[in-house]
């Protein structure tokens, strides 16, 4: 999975590079955070992110609160990297739309650790939206008949929409998916198909 990597600190951007590949992740770097703005809203944005609190032209407080408000389909996933202290500056981070944070100068195993909780949330929210997206097409390919038909008493034709009376199957194949395959129920075969197989002197097979 690709991790970007926003940090205006070389030794820090080198640090983390030589950390995510250890562990198996492939890293695109930003210097700051309006280049960091233009990879995460590019067409194919790496799903994680690692921004530094404090960079030049757009720090990364204000880039989480421009990713959020972007509303995308499958947002990334956001640590913020921060060497503030205090419950307040976390809150303040996290308000702006960060999903997690790790304190400066940072520790491998707790940057691995919720790295790998990201990986988790970045998994199910796609497949989430696979499934909603299987939904839906699932959805508009059905058609669904609603409301009052008006239909004959004695020949139980359709009235459809044009004011036309038309066989009842020829109304649902249009208006549905469903497709008809004729045959004759026991009780009509007994009642007109035998008597009249009977009077053409063909002798009718009996139907269950």
């Amino acid at each position: 999975m690709e991790v970007l990597i926003a940090d205006d600190d070389v030794i820090c951007r080198r640090m983390l590079q030589v950390c995510l590949t250890q562990w198996g992740f492939e890293s695109v770097v930003a210097t700051d955070g309006a280049e960091a703005w233009r990879i995460l809203e590019g067409r194919d944005p790496p799903r994680l992110a690692i921004l530094d609190w404090m960079m030049p032209v757009m720090d990364g407080v204000e880039l989480c609160r421009k990713v959020r408000q972007a509303h995308r389909a499958r947002p990334a996933y956001l640590i913020l990297l921060t060497a503030r202290g205090g419950n307040e500056s976390v809150v303040r981070g996290l308000v702006a739309g960060a999903d997690d944070y790790v304190t400066k100068p940072f520790s491998r195993d707790e940057l691995h650790a919720r790295l790998r909780v990201g990986v988790r949330v970045v998994e199910l929210q796609t497949s989430l939206a696979d499934r909603v997206s299987e939904l839906e097409r699932a959805l508009a390919s059905v058609k669904v008949l609603q409301g009052l038909l008006p239909i004959c008493s004695y020949c139980k034709k359709i009235r459809n929409d044009k004011n036309y009376w038309q066989q009842v199957e020829s109304y649902i194949t249009e208006h549905s998916e469903v497709q008809f395959s004729h045959g004759i129920c026991p009780a009509c075969y007994e009642k007109l198909v035998k008597p009249e197989l009977e009077r053409s002197g063909v002798r009718g097979e009996t139907r269950s």
